[in-house]
């Protein structure tokens, strides 16, 4: 099959540092190309595939520095797709709703990936109007705000098995990674380890918007001797981060759409304390995977109760549902079934 894969400009493919939905994408075409199907990636020219790399920028944008105007950079990535779009038999887009007026002006096979939060109002209006554009979620709950999108499917994001090495022993601290923001809640991950009286180590970045809210909320925090801040940290550095850890805090206070963090800690064999918000529930096997919990208290029996879970089953749990073979089994079914409706008029009108 030859099949377009169209990537967000802000990092790049996979990210060198953070970066959820680009290192998904990644994970994605590589696999599609394993299986012997003829992939375009349309990213940054900093971004490493086996897949035919179209380069629309020549560095990602929020590492680059210089870039004042990113919206600017994804008009010339649209208006490069669509140059050739009608050479690929399905197009994937990774770079929300953009592209949406013009997929709806040129006929060809496609789908969007929504990676991000739906439960903003100025989002109702957009998909009401666009109702026709095939998408598709990386989680049921995802979906709840925007019944009325042309829903093809849920595909939950996937990791290389290999990516990850699994680590039998539990570690003596407690691990967070994400970004320093409200939503993430990094002060509640702090809090659970000190009623713990557990080390914490924090792997995080800091968004521009986000600088007012770390420099005044988390700064502080962070001088706890129980607290070990490592800055931002890329793929390489996650896998002795993650698993050398007794388990991984996700004490969030928003609508996960997945949460990316939780397999690639299950890959490693450890556990995950997570809050009772959006995906979570889909994505983490309570008792078994870790623990799903409401509140600080229940949080920090959580920890304690951590080494009556057994390793070898995370990481088995990971194999059986998060890996990037079966993401990409499930993207290919999502292609064939939007390609057959293309070839229907009658269906596709």
């Amino acid at each position: 099959m030859r099949i377009a894969q169209v990537a967000p400009l802000y990092e790049s493919v996979p990210p060198k540092l953070y970066g959820g939905s680009e290192r998904v994408v990644s994970y994605l075409t590589e696999e599609l190309v394993k299986q012997g199907h003829e992939v375009t990636l349309f990213a940054s020219g900093d971004s490493n595939t086996r897949a035919n790399l179209q380069a629309v920028t020549t560095n990602a944008l929020r590492l680059k520095g210089s870039c004042r105007d990113p919206l600017a950079h994804h008009v010339l990535l649209l208006e490069k797709v669509f140059q050739e779009a009608a050479e690929y038999d399905i197009v994937h887009f990774h770079i929300d709703y953009l592209h949406f007026p013009l997929s709806r002006l040129l006929k060809i096979p496609h789908v969007t990936t929504m990676h991000g939060r739906l439960d903003l109002a100025d989002l109702e209006p957009v998909f009401m109007e666009f109702s026709d554009m095939p998408v598709v979620s990386i989680s049921n709950s995802q979906r709840g705000p925007l019944p009325m999108a042309n829903w093809q499917g849920t595909v939950y994001n996937g990791v290389p098995e290999d990516l990850y090495s699994f680590h039998p022993e539990r570690g003596n601290y407690l691990a967070f990674i994400g970004r320093f923001s409200p939503e993430k809640r990094v002060d509640r991950a702090i809090e659970i380890a000190r009623r713990a009286d557990m080390e914490i180590r924090i792997a995080a970045k800091i968004d521009q918007t986000d600088k007012s809210y770390f420099k005044e909320r988390i700064k502080p925090l962070l001088n706890h001797p129980l607290v070990t801040f490592v800055g931002e940290i890329g793929e390489r550095e996650k896998d002795d981060f993650l698993g050398n850890a007794a388990a991984l805090l996700f004490p969030i206070d928003w609508p996960e759409p997945f949460g990316l963090v939780m397999i690639e800690a299950m890959a490693c064999g450890t556990p995950v304390i997570a809050y009772r918000h959006g995906a979570v529930p889909e994505v983490l096997r309570d008792g078994i995977t870790g623990f799903i919990v409401d509140n600080l208290e229940d949080a920090v029996t959580a920890v304690h109760r951590v080494p009556m879970l057994n390793r070898s089953r995370c990481r088995q749990v990971f194999e059986e549902r998060f890996s990037a073979e079966k993401m990409a089994d499930g993207y290919l079914a999502v292609y064939r079934k939007i390609i057959n409706i293309n070839q229907m008029p009658h269906l596709a009108a």
